[in-house]
């Protein structure tokens, strides 16, 4: 599977998140001719339904799923704290909503468009709440298709993010992608990347979003 890092747009102090960022971001992308398309992921944070109030403390008291276009018939779960991550198909949602054992907290949709340039994937969308349109964040993922090696792969991703930033700053935007790439060993994941990559990747995003938001307000998109 090639190779893929995940992006969060970081804000400059005192500002705040918007769609005409992700409309700039976008044109970025169709001025170095990208062949364009759609894209949408989804990502739900769960929640252990207790019966019994004194239950162990062991019991993850959350974790995240999410379902990737390139693996529709799949779901990822992560739990950072445990540094857990598995996959599993996507019917275990339904089972754990019949066995009442985790229920669902809030539902997070990542959708926006797909760019093909050259060896290069890029992605970009809008963070936003299922059945609402507050903007809370935008993620973008660049995937170098022809190697799925992390550290063979490192030096052209290092380079190609480094040309992407420099294109995105001559717009003058309020802040730039992060990509912060977590320790994958710790989930037991080796150097060759799998979906399961994609799912420690996005879960370590979602609580840099998570943090930020904590300070700065959601917009309506």
């Amino acid at each position: 599977m090639p190779v893929k890092w995940v992006f969060h747009w970081q804000l400059n102090p005192g500002t705040t998140v918007n769609s005409q960022i992700l409309a700039e971001v976008s044109q970025c992308a169709e001025t170095i001719n990208g062949v364009k398309g759609r894209w949408k992921a989804n990502l739900t944070y769960y929640k252990p339904i207790f019966r019994d109030q004194t239950a162990p403390s062991e019991i993850p008291r959350d974790f995240i799923g999410i379902s990737l276009p390139e693996q529709p018939n799949k779901c990822y779960f992560t739990l950072r704290s445990h540094r857990i991550v598995v996959e599993a198909d996507l019917s275990i949602q339904n089972i754990m909503e019949k066995l009442q054992s985790y229920k669902s907290r809030v539902t997070l949709v990542f959708e926006g468009f797909q760019y093909h340039l050259g060896d290069f994937q890029v992605r970009v969308g809008k963070v936003v709440p299922s059945h609402s349109e507050n903007l809370r964040g935008i993620v973008m993922e660049v995937e170098y298709l022809p190697i799925s090696s992390l550290e063979k792969s490192r030096e052209i991703m290092e380079d190609f993010t480094e040309i992407w930033q420099e294109t995105l700053s001559k717009r003058s935007l309020p802040g730039r992608f992060i990509h912060a790439e977590p320790n994958f060993s710790e989930f037991g994941l080796s150097d060759n990347y799998t979906s399961q990559h994609t799912a420690v990747q996005y879960a370590t995003v979602m609580a840099q979003l998570i943090a930020s938001a904590q300070s700065v307000p959601a917009v309506r998109n």
